[in-house]
């Protein structure tokens, strides 16, 4: 194809005309940066997407189960029915109160958080958040007057206070007597320590076995809802699953999934992706232009070439495949090298870790990093069809010309 032999010669450019070679390996190394903005800054918020996913479901469950009138009574029948919906792997009652908690370091105000020690491990992933102690401790007897607890470590630290250290669980809502109401004062022992990345929960939740969460509020053999897990593989059709759980327990229950429960926060994430993504389009953009310039510049300085190529038989779909030609190696080019250096320094950031984050501002202690397949092919393919496009107009231009206008 004499096509490409044209096209190629075209792009090394004689020592008189070096500025257009400048041009074509300026337009190279912006096509470059560009591929390599967008496949890092896609792979950040895809590493955060997936980070604060399982940040928040390393502590919340796929879905949360609740009956309508507030409390659930008969929550072990229910746990029975919900383990028989398919993709369903554990289930487990739970209560929620917000109380303070006090130690010898000051108090704060924090969530309570009951949990059946013996269901919970297959739903909740305490146990591999612990950094001190174990989520069986909770399991003690009946005849031991002093109930533990659970921290999380930002707590703990603002409590001052470690592993046997006694501290105090005050509930606003006491026993009414003729001075008022007495708050309610319980002193716990603390059994374990947790950390989940999350400054928020390790900074204000607490955990207590079920049973000791009930006689504290003193509301008896209720729970609050239902936390289930679901296969893994199947986190995405948590909605659906959620379905199934309602229509197994029967009017008066609700379900509600993790992506419904976050909705708002992913929606953002998403939001903030495909802006970031048009955002870092530009620099391919403004490449592409420099493509336009160039290949013009081209078609300028060789019309005397175009010309004698057209009398001896060239036809004008030729000459406009030659600029195309010029383009698309261009293209391939910036592209090939900008797929290669991302993917290098996602590999280099997601490896070594070099860039830390505040631990009080973001769920991860470091820059997480996560290529996604489809996420490259889309930049890959965006690409190549904008710098194509920019050589529409040269090629165009250049089959134009005319041999009997230049040549006379």
């Amino acid at each position: 194809m004499f096509e490409w032999f044209i096209g190629l010669r075209y792009l090394r450019a004689k020592h008189k005309h070096g500025f257009i070679s400048l041009i074509s390996l300026i337009s190279v190394a912006g096509i470059t940066v560009g591929v390599i903005a967008l496949i890092v800054v896609l792979s950040v918020y895809s590493g955060f997407t997936e980070g604060l996913r399982d940040q928040i479901l390393g502590v919340n469950s796929h879905i949360i189960v609740q009956q309508l009138s507030g409390t659930i009574s008969s929550h072990q029948l229910a746990r029975e029915q919900i383990l028989t919906v398919k993709d369903v792997t554990g289930a487990t009652p739970y209560l929620y109160a917000q109380t303070l908690l006090s130690g010898s370091g000051g108090g704060s105000g924090v969530v309570l958080r009951g949990l059946d020690p013996a269901t919970a491990e297959n739903v909740v992933g305490l146990s591999k958040q612990m950094i001190a102690g174990s989520i069986e401790e909770l399991n003690q007897d009946q005849a031991v007057r002093v109930p533990k607890i659970i921290l999380g470590k930002h707590l703990a630290k603002e409590l001052r206070v470690g592993v046997d250290d006694r501290v105090r669980l005050i509930s606003p809502s006491g026993p009414l007597t003729p001075m008022g109401i007495i708050p309610k004062v319980k002193t716990c022992l603390v059994s374990g320590i947790f950390e989940t990345g999350m400054f928020e929960y390790d900074s204000t939740l607490a955990y207590m076995s079920l049973s000791n969460v009930q006689d504290f509020l003193g509301i008896g053999d209720l729970a609050h809802g239902i936390e289930v897990a679901v296969v893994r593989k199947e986190l995405g059709r948590a909605d659906q699953i959620a379905k199934k759980i309602t229509e197994k327990l029967g009017p008066g229950f609700i379900a509600k999934d993790w992506m419904a429960m976050n909705s708002n926060l992913f929606a953002a994430f998403k939001l903030e992706k495909i802006g970031m993504f048009i955002a870092m389009t530009l620099i391919i953009l403004v490449a592409a232009l420099n493509i336009i310039s160039a290949l013009v510049m081209v078609v300028m300085e060789k019309s005397k070439d175009i010309a004698i190529l057209k009398s001896m038989g060239a036809t004008s779909r030729s000459i406009m495949k030659i600029f195309f030609l010029q383009g698309l190696v261009i293209a391939i080019a910036g592209t090939t090298i900008g797929v290669l250096g991302g993917l290098g320094l996602c590999e280099l950031l997601s490896r070594y870790k070099f860039i830390e984050l505040p631990s009080n501002v973001y769920p991860m202690t470091t820059l997480p990093i996560k290529v996604l397949p489809l996420d490259v092919t889309i930049i890959a393919v965006s690409s190549v069809v904008i710098t194509l496009l920019a050589t529409l107009y040269p090629s165009w231009k250049a089959s134009t010309v005319h041999p009997a206008e230049v040549l006379s």
